[in-house]
């Protein structure tokens, strides 16, 4: 018969064993922690996926700020290569009427058309507002030029009104094509007194690094609102 020692040393001999076997399972579960600790890096912000999402998110917003600078130079590349800042307003004026004659070009049928061409002309006319706004038109009042400036400047407003009055019309109203017409020989005057008249006074007396600072201006300008 087995005495009370025999059995606490046979129980104690045993007991490695246990403990072995526990060790193994401590060792196996940390390992398998420890692995997953390895994959949850500093860059996975809590989860295994999360720092891919972020990567991803980031690198696209990346792409599309490049792609938005890239439509930027491009855009004011097509007017600013055409040289000096007055022959830069003159091509915007070219290509500003190229979108009346397709709009022109259109009938009730085009809805759609009309809409995007319209867009397309807000844009352009936005774009070359600003320039003159911000940039030229206050270069001619430094130069004693104001009553030009103001007379101009003023045109602006009642380009405003048309775009306003053809946002408001349905693009299949019956005379939509009248008010685009009307749009288009206002602008067109408008564009004939600043290239013929105004402009070339106004050029003449300066200096090449007047004209350099203000074809950099309207460049710097026209990219901005691009």
């Amino acid at each position: 018969m087995a005495t009370r020692t025999q059995n606490r040393t046979s129980s104690r001999s045993s007991s490695p064993s246990r403990s072995s076997s526990t060790s193994s399972r401590r060792s196996d579960s940390g390992r398998s922690n420890g692995g997953s600790q390895r994959e949850d890096s500093a860059f996975s912000w809590g989860g295994n996926n999360t720092g891919a999402l972020v990567g991803a998110a980031l690198a696209g917003a990346a792409l599309g700020f490049a792609a938005n600078f890239g439509r930027k130079f491009l855009m004011q590349g097509m007017s600013g290569l055409s040289g000096d800042w007055d022959e830069v307003l003159a091509t915007e004026h070219d290509m500003t009427m190229a979108i009346f004659d397709k709009m022109l070009a259109t009938d009730a049928s085009q809805t759609f058309k009309r809409k995007m061409l319209l867009t397309k002309l807000i844009h352009a006319l936005d774009k070359h507002a600003h320039e003159e706004e911000m940039v030229v038109y206050p270069a001619l009042r430094e130069a004693n030029e104001a009553h030009d400036a103001d007379l101009l400047e003023g045109e602006h407003g009642y380009i405003k009104t048309f775009i306003y009055e053809l946002q408001q019309m349905g693009t299949d109203a019956p005379n939509w094509l009248e008010k685009v017409r009307e749009f288009r020989a206002l602008v067109q005057k408008h564009a004939h007194m600043e290239e013929e008249q105004v402009f070339p006074r106004f050029k003449e007396r300066m200096s090449e690094e007047q004209n350099a600072k203000i074809t950099s201006l309207v460049n710097r300008d026209g990219f901005w609102m691009a």
